[in-house]
């Protein structure tokens, strides 16, 4: 399988985690306050994560511990960006305008996070993007809205627009997370879960919430770590392959993914627009998975951290014994090349068309 569907199939388990998430929440959590559940899932998102973390560098040799790539301080303002607009900014405004807005009308609204995101990075960003992937996130979203599409919560009150305001932000955040894409993902990841979920708990405590019993805590926490903390890890991991656009993509068929375990929980019947959505999400995949985009580029001379393998585009020495066999990560450089080949937006590839 190469590279390109394995970044592929990467987003779309990361949305099928994500889309998990809700289904679950119904199950476990019952009624606790939206910052309090908020709250709970990043923090499990970011307590899991960190251990996660610890354990792999208890077994990691002191050269990999040397070359493990770290945040530089030129892409911090990046990370806190994306952690302020999509872990704070984000959930506190999706609350705010849930208090008011139908939950059918919120759902439709949600599906315009993958649009603002391919927006802010086509316009933006300049990622390349073609007819083919183009009309592809238009299936997309048209299927995620006859997922969600009720004539009767048309309409755009303050809290609609609340709503909006948190895909603008979640946008915001997939765009400047690309910018820190190369480091390691679960740092990322883990980062974002302990200060969102640290600001969602401390809202719920100052609006009078109070920690559910420890069942529920532990089952909020663990199911953050799968859906809010695995998810963001992979999202992460497409980011760096696939570029901002096309990850948003894939990551938009999540609703559907949470409606279809949804069915499996509470058994009915799909109806008739489960179907057409699901249709139109698959053809938007579809056009995606099949896309190829190829011309001449040159690379610029490039130097980062991130892991890898020796293929056409790492072609460097080392100082060091390495196993061919195995991705490993050091500082290396690319050096200046022009050649031909199909390739995504990825962090070799952001070039102007």
């Amino acid at each position: 399988m190469s590279t390109r569907h394995n970044a592929a199939y990467t987003a779309l388990l990361a949305a099928a985690l994500f889309g998990a998430t809700t289904p679950l929440a119904k199950m476990l959590l019952g009624a606790l306050s939206p910052f309090m559940v908020a709250g709970l899932f990043y923090l499990g998102s970011g307590i899991g994560l960190g251990i996660g973390i610890v354990f792999q560098r208890l077994f990691r040799t002191a050269r990999e511990q040397k070359d493990q790539s770290h945040i530089r301080l030129a892409e911090v303002p990046w990370l806190f960006g994306a952690i302020a607009a999509g872990g704070v900014a984000g959930p506190a405004l999706l609350m705010c305008g849930l208090n008011t807005t139908p939950a059918a009308a919120s759902s439709l609204l949600l599906n315009l996070e993958g649009v603002f995101t391919a927006i802010l990075a086509w316009v933006v960003f300049r990622e390349n993007v073609d007819l083919q992937v183009f009309l592809g996130m238009v299936a997309i979203v048209a299927g995620g809205v006859a997922l969600s599409w009720q004539p009767a919560s048309a309409g755009m009150s303050l809290g609609a627009l609340l709503v909006v305001a948190a895909c603008v932000c979640w946008a915001i955040d997939n765009n400047l997370t690309r910018k820190v894409a190369t480091n390691d993902a679960m740092m990322i990841a883990c980062l974002k879960g302990l200060v969102a979920g640290s600001v969602n708990l401390g809202l719920a405590f100052l609006l009078g919430g109070r920690l559910p019993g420890l069942f529920n805590t532990a089952s909020a926490m663990l199911t953050g770590f799968a859906g809010y903390g695995v998810s963001l890890v992979l999202f992460v991991v497409a980011l760096r392959n696939l570029g901002t656009a096309r990850t948003g993509a894939y990551f938009s068929v999540a609703p559907i993914l949470g409606v279809a375990l949804s069915l499996a929980f509470w058994p009915e019947l799909p109806s008739t627009l489960f179907w057409i959505a699901a249709t139109l999400m698959a053809f938007g995949v579809w056009l995606h998975i099949r896309e190829r985009h190829e011309h001449p580029h040159t690379h610029e001379l490039l130097g980062h951290n991130h892991r890898h393998r020796h293929d056409e585009h790492h072609q460097h020495t080392h100082d060091f014994e390495w196993d061919p066999a195995k991705p490993h990560s050091h500082p290396h450089q690319h050096q200046p090349v022009t050649h031909k080949h199909p390739h995504f937006p990825d962090i070799h590839h952001r070039h102007s068309h």
